[in-house]
This record gives structure tokens, sequence and C-alpha cells, in this order.
């Protein structure tokens, strides 16, 4: 962009579904003349086997360097804040040391608020990065402001530009507050300094989320959408062989060429994330729905999660494939694919927005209950699963929501709501769209600061 060498220091989450929406921004920004290090801890290097060779790795402490694992989520969070903190402070130094390394700029994961303190500290650029929605960041904003305490007295939860919520839509950490703060505690805190941030950027797209977006502007004018952060190929083609979001562990295409000669629009793909593990019962529901609804599936059962798919059930029949990894954005982008059963993570949700694929909703925890909302009654590019008693969605309840998707009446309007949807994703990170916009003007503040 400019003859001035912009440096900035990309620093997600350890965990994959915030690594991979930050290494995608990395990659926009790059591709604007900035040069790019992504951070991570080193126990957490050996889950970066992919990543592009333009861009820089360098490793932090977290406190558990060595083969030792914390005792507890809590007691990692507290060393990764104390230890990570010099470890970082330790590293910009080592950097502006080195010839043309000088750190100009600090991006920075939402919930790792002391990196702002650390860029603060050698007055440099930090900007937070919001990996969640808005809707969902807002609830956790008004816990911050203290409007909403958990656990809630009120049935029907009202917070301005939001649909109104119940008790299924909230995050799951409110329910269990009481038994265990830390995870509450972990996402409020992306709100403890932000003020302070010379940008807030958040991974979602101004025309998804209108209202909330604008609500969000009046508190803090430096807040910028710049989503939806997937691979470029998949959106706008700017970035040559982009196709994916390069921290993938597994490398398989067996699931491409099973889907090669499914007809359009015909399989059911399902696939709960990298994190949530379902119970025997909900599995073997699942399993039963698939097996009798008809209808071809490509399912991901995790390696972990393999014991507890019924005896008989087959692993590749006529009918259905069952992997432990596939190509995720590959599969949705497929023509074969009818709909998506998934849990609702947010990267999900967006990656089946943006590629123009239906939804069958079954938030399992966390932000997953606000997302199937969103989902269904807001973007109207689903359904969700009804649960029993026992929260289990039942095979009929699954089974239901697969026909209503692939072949009812219903599935025409769903199908016009979600190519409007993947349109707008499409033009929103195309040269005159928002958030290609909202990038560029981050990058020039940066070359003009």
């Amino acid at each position: 962009m400019e003859n001035k060498t912009i440096h900035c220091l990309v620093f997600p989450f350890p965990a994959h579904g915030h690594i991979n929406p930050m290494l995608q921004f990395s990659k926009l920004i790059q591709h604007q003349g900035v040069k790019v290090t992504l951070v991570t801890p080193l126990s957490n290097y050996k889950n970066l086997p992919k990543v592009p060779s333009s861009i820089s790795i360098e490793t932090i402490s977290d406190g558990f360097d060595q083969v030792t694992t914390p005792k507890s989520f809590k007691h990692y969070l507290s060393q990764f804040w104390e230890v990570g903190s010099q470890s970082l402070a330790d590293l910009i130094i080592n950097l502006n040391g080195r010839p043309n390394n000088h750190v100009d700029c600090v991006i920075y994961d939402s919930f790792m608020p002391w990196c702002l303190d650390v860029a603060k500290r050698f007055g440099i650029i930090g900007a937070a990065y919001l990996t969640q929605n808005l809707a969902m960041n807002s609830i956790y904003y008004h816990v911050h402001l203290g409007k909403l305490k958990p656990p809630f007295a009120e049935q029907v939860i009202s917070l301005p530009a939001l649909p109104q919520l119940q008790h299924r839509d909230m995050p799951s950490f409110y329910f269990t507050y009481e038994q265990d703060p830390t995870y509450l505690d972990l996402v409020v805190a992306q709100f403890s300094n932000i003020e302070n941030a010379d940008w807030i950027l958040c991974n979602s797209f101004f025309e998804l989320e209108k209202e909330v977006s604008d609500w969000t502007m009046k508190i803090w004018s430096n807040f910028r959408t710049i989503g939806p952060s997937i691979p470029n190929t998949f959106l706008d083609k700017k970035i040559k062989d982009d196709e994916d979001y390069g921290v993938s562990e597994f490398k398989s295409e067996e699931s491409i060429e099973w889907l090669n000669n499914k007809p359009k629009r015909s399989v059911v793909y399902v696939s709960f994330g990298s994190m949530a593990a379902l119970n025997e019962e909900q599995i073997e529901e699942v399993a039963h729905c698939l097996k009798d609804c008809g209808s071809y599936f490509l399912w991901i059962v995790k390696t972990s999660e393999e014991t507890k798919l019924p005896k008989d059930f087959e692993k590749k029949s006529e009918n259905g494939l069952v992997v432990a990894w596939c190509p995720q954005l590959k599969v949705l982008a497929h023509e074969a694919i009818g709909c998506f059963v998934t849990h609702c993570g947010w990267n999900s949700t967006l990656e089946a927005v943006s590629l123009g694929v239906p939804i069958v909703a079954m938030p399992l925890w966390s932000d997953q209950g606000i997302n199937a909302k969103l989902v269904v009654d807001v973007w109207k590019v689903g359904i969700r699963g009804s649960i029993d008693e026992k929260e289990i969605v039942r095979k009929e309840a699954l089974r239901n929501c697969i026909c209503e998707i692939m072949e009812s009446d219903k599935s025409t309007e769903i199908m016009n709501s979600v190519m409007q949807w993947k349109n707008l994703a499409a033009k929103a990170v195309s040269e005159d769209g928002s958030s290609y916009k909202n990038m560029i003007g981050f990058v020039n503040s940066l070359f003009h600061h």
C-alpha cells in the first residue's frame, strides 16, 4: 500500500474457532501490505502446521511450555494472564530490537484483554478482535455493565437492538455460573478495558446485524464489522488459492470424492464442531435418524466419539459416510449439500450463511443458543430441533427438521432467505462492501498513524 512498513502482531486465543478467523483476517491485511506475525503459546504451536509461509510465527509462554498440564481451565487462564503478559512484553522488546521488525500494532483476541494493557505499555496500537457475533457480545457487555445478572428471574430478556430472548437463547454459562463462574467471567472480561482499544473489530458483517451494529457504534465509534472472516475463494476470490484457513491438522479428500457423485442438494451434512462432546444417547438418536431419514448423509464424528456410535451402525454405506474430519468449507460449498445439522458455533453458522446452506440447529452450549435464535427467527435460514425433558433432540424431531428443509413447501422460503444472505455476505467483502471498506479503513489508519 505504501513504502512504510507496518508490522502487526496477531494473537488469537489458542483454540481452533479463534485461530481460524483471525488468521483469515491476517491474510487480508497482509494482502494490503501489512507485515503480519502470528503469536501463539508454545504449548499450542503443534496445532499450527499450515500457516502461509508469508506470515511469521512467534511463540510466547502461557506457563505450560513443558508437559505440565493445568489443573483446570481456571488455572490455565490465570497462569496464561500472568505469564503471558510478561512473555508478550518480552517478545515485543525482542522484535523491536531486530531490523525492520518494530511492532506497530497488536490485534488481540478479546478473550485476552491483558494484551491491550501490554500494547499500551509500549505505546502501540491495540485492536480488539471479537470472534463471536454482535448479539452475543451485546449480552456479555450488559453483564459487564451489571444490567444482566445471573441467574435470571425473568423469563423473557429484552435488550436494545436485539429480539426478545428466552432462557434457551441465552449463553449456557449463565446457568452454570453458580457451580463454576470461570467461563462467564472469561467472556465478560472481554469488556473490562475495551474502551481503551484503538479499534474494535468483529467477525460479522453489517448487513447481518444492522440494528445491533448501529447501537454498538454509538457506544464505541471505533467499532467495525470486518467479517465474514472465511477463506477468500468462497467469497470473492481476491487472494489466489485461498481455499482453507491453513490451520487444519488433517488432510483428506475422501468426503469430497464421496460427494462428487451425489445429486444436487441431496446430502445432509452433520457436524457438531471441534469443542463439544455429545452424550451417547444423543449420538444414538442422530444415528437412527440418519439411517431412516431417506437422505444421503455425511457425518463428522471425532475419533474420541466413535465408541458412542451404535454397534451396528455402518460408517460407510450406500446412503452415508462417517469420517473423523472433512474440509468443512469445501463441503458446505459443494452443490450436493442440502442442509447442515450443526451445533451453531459462530464459525459454522457464519460459514453456512455465507455459503448458502440451510441449517438444522442443535445448539449445545456457550453462544450456540443465541446463534440458533438468529438463524431461525431473524435470518430465517433454518429450523431448530426441539428437545425433550432430558435435553435430547429425538430422532423423530430431527427427521422432521431435515424433511422440512429438504422436501416441504417451507424449503423454498428458507432457500430464498439463504441465497439472499449468501449474496450479502459476498457483497460485504467485495471492493464496495461494508466489511472490505472497514478493513481498508483500519489498514489506512495504521499507515497514517
